[in-house]
Formats: C-alpha cells, structure tokens, sequence
C-alpha cells in the first residue's frame, strides 16, 4: 500500500462512515419527531440579551428584529449590553432606552461572557434567556418556533437555523452554503443529543440551568462552545429548532474567514483539550463521546494531511511535467529521488479514491439540500454550493494550520 493510500484512505472512510450515521439519524425516530413538532402554545417570559462591542452599524437592526418578533410583549425583554465600546454603540443603544421592553446596559470592557453575564442578571424573573450577536437578525416566527423545544424539561438549550444574510460575493455563498449545511447537522446531531457548540446567533437557555451552572465563563473566545459542552457534561439535552430563521453577517474577506475560523478551531482544540476532556470517547455521553468529538478532531487533521498530500501532488506534478517537455528522460524525473519511493503515480489506479472521493462530495451536498429543505430555505444557492465542494478545501487547511500552531504554541488572538 503506497503512503498516498495510507495517508489518504482513512480518513475518507471516516468521512463517509459519518456521513452514513446522519443519514440513518435523519432517518430514525426522534429526527423525524423533531421535525413534525408543532409550534408550541406555550409562552415562558424570554430574555434576549445582545452584546455588543463597536456594533454602532448593525445593532439598530438587530434590536429591531427582535421587538418585531411574533411573540407577546409582556412576556419578551430585549437587554442590549454595551460592553465598552469605542465606536458609536452607545447612542445607537441609547435610542431604544425609553422602549418599554428595551433594558440597556453600558459597561467596560469585559469580554462576552461577562456582556451576557450582566445581561442575565438584568433578567428579572425570565425563564428562557437568549443570545443574539449584534450582526444578525432574526425572522418574525424565529422564537416560537424555538420555544417549542422548551416543551421537553430535559431540554436546557436550543440551536437556531443560520444562514448568512444576504450574501453577495462568491465567499460569502460559500459561507452561506457552509451554515445551510450546519442546519442539516445540528438538526440530526440533535436527535442523538450530539451537539457541542450553541451559537451566539440566536441560541437560547433555561434560565435557572445557566445559573446553576455557573453562567457563562471566557471560554478561549468561545463562550457558546464551552457553555454547550458544560451542559453536556452536566447530563443535559441540547435541542435545535430547524425553522427558527436566523441571518448572520458572512466574512467578505478571505482574511477575514480565515481569522473567524481560526478564533472557532482553536476555541474547538482548547476547550475539548483543556477542560472537557473527560467527554471524548466515553459512552455516558453517548454520540457526542463516541462519534462526534473524536471525529471533529479526525476532521481537523485530515484536513491538514489531504491538502499537504495535494499540495505535493500538483507540485511533483507540475516538475514532472516540465522536465518531460523540456526532454529530460523519464528515468530521471522526480520519481526515482523523492522521498515517498520510485512508484509512478501517472499508473496509480485512481478508481477507489476518486470513487470514495466522489461519494462524500454527493453526501455533502445531499445534507445542503437536506437543510435547505427542513428550514424551508427559498432562496438559490446553488453557486453556494458548487464554491463551497470545489474552493473551500482550499481555504479551510489554512485556518486549520494557524488553529493547531496557535494552540501548540499558546498564542491568543484578539477576538476583533
């Protein structure tokens, strides 16, 4: 078996094997009970909380979205947190203070977790508190549809349906076609209790859950990730409502993808690594030990090794192919001095692995359509989707790379 083989083979496998679990958990019982559950009639009193830092653009409309929801008025409270802003936050929130259900809060610099911290102290007597980050909006139905997780008391959290708002360019597609994805996957991770991260765009807790456990904590940049692995932990369920609509800014820039990503990976690696290690490959927590966690680190790595591997392909290639054309022989290519031995990959059989290959690229795009289809997505992604099977792989190593040297190497990035 050549290194190509060796290298390459195992994690395609995984790959598709997980692939093959969520579509038999999309398939299974509790799956489709989610997605058949009616809105609930239930009202508990809410609490969103927005934190902000130099969000002087974008909070007016978050703000806004969240008064227009479908939800009555003496049961929802909007806390709009400034945590030491340097922009124009402050008179943007300032304009809501006379809003009957608007509380706002200036505070210094603290970090998010503190933001939410002071926002859930603000609460009063809510029973359900909410994060929204204050890029994004969400769609007039968006907390019924999310409450109805409640209705389940094993229930202490639940994820939205994200996608990015209006995406323009090519990136932001992708992006848009990446969280479509992520709609699909929460919601059959859902059904085996799977999931590891609830985001800040729209995910909401109990109450009395939060505080039992302490509220949020720093998180290594990632609050929402800690506080969903330390439910886990706690033996609580994390639900997801597949049509609670939320829309998020998208990255415009490759660096600036590259930077969020790598805030999100890192966070991934230090808090699993760090703090809940105890969680990876132990049955009491079901599919989230066993499958999910260890193939998020599986992902992580098999990243990295297919794109070095193609990387050295198309380079080794690309010499080859030059030296053939400028009349050098064959028998003194690269071939016969490089260090992965004198096998002639122009005769390797490449059926297996473009098959493989094949088959988790129509898997990927068969749980696009899959979250398309349950958060009843109208618009066309289709761009989307081919930018993201065909250019974000070569994106993606690049996060990756800077994630493991960051936690190797203890380097803290600033969040903005």
């Amino acid at each position: 078996m050549s290194f190509f083989e060796i290298a390459i083979y195992p994690f395609l496998f995984a790959a598709i094997y997980f692939q093959a679990f969520l579509l038999v958990t999309f398939l299974s019982s509790p799956a489709r009970s989610m997605r058949a559950r009616p809105i609930s009639g239930k009202t508990p009193s809410v609490a969103m909380i927005v934190p902000c830092y130099n969000e002087e653009s974008t909070v007016r409309g978050t703000a806004e979205s969240l008064l227009a929801l479908d939800y009555p008025t003496d049961k929802l409270r909007v806390i709009l947190v400034n945590d030491g802003s340097t922009d124009g936050t402050k008179i943007a929130m300032d304009a809501f203070a006379s809003h009957p259900q608007v509380t706002v809060i200036h505070q210094a610099n603290g970090g998010k977790h503190v933001a939410l911290n002071a926002g859930i102290a603000a609460s009063g007597n809510a029973e359900i508190v909410g994060c929204l980050d204050a890029d994004s909006f969400v769609a007039p139905d968006a907390l019924k549809e999310a409450i109805s997780c409640f209705d389940d008391p094993k229930v202490a959290a639940t994820t939205p349906a994200m996608s990015v708002a209006t995406p323009k360019n090519l990136l932001e597609r992708m992006q848009n076609a990446e969280f479509i994805l992520g709609i699909a996957l929460r919601h059959i991770l859902a059904a085996v209790n799977g999931l590891y991260v609830t985001p800040g765009p729209f995910s909401l807790y109990r109450k009395d859950i939060v505080l039992e456990l302490g509220g949020f904590r720093f998180g290594h940049q990632t609050e929402d990730m800690e506080m969903a692995l330390r439910i886990q932990k706690a033996g609580y369920a994390i639900d997801n409502a597949p049509r609670a609509r939320v829309y998020t800014k998208g990255m415009r820039s490759v660096p600036a993808l590259v930077k969020q990503r790598t805030r999100w990976t890192s966070g991934f690696l230090r808090n699993v690594l760090t703090d809940y290690r105890s969680l990876i490959g132990n049955p009491r927590y079901g599919a989230l030990g066993l499958i999910v966690l260890p193939l998020g680190f599986a992902a992580i790595i098999g990243g990295l090794v297919t794109f070095f591997i193609v990387i050295y392909q198309l380079l080794k290639t690309a010499v080859e192919t030059y030296l053939i054309v400028s009349g050098v022989p064959l028998s003194y290519t690269l071939t016969n001095w490089l260090p992965f031995g004198t096998f002639e990959w122009f005769y390797f059989p490449m059926t297996l692995f473009i098959s493989l290959t094949a088959v988790a690229a129509v898997g990927t795009l068969a749980f696009i359509l899959l979250g398309k289809s349950i958060s009843k997505t109208q618009a066309n992604v289709s761009l989307g989707v081919l930018g993201y099977l065909l250019v974000y792989g070569f994106i993606a190593p690049f996060w990756l790379m800077r994630s493991v040297v960051d936690v190797a190497s203890g380097t803290k990035r600033a969040w903005k």
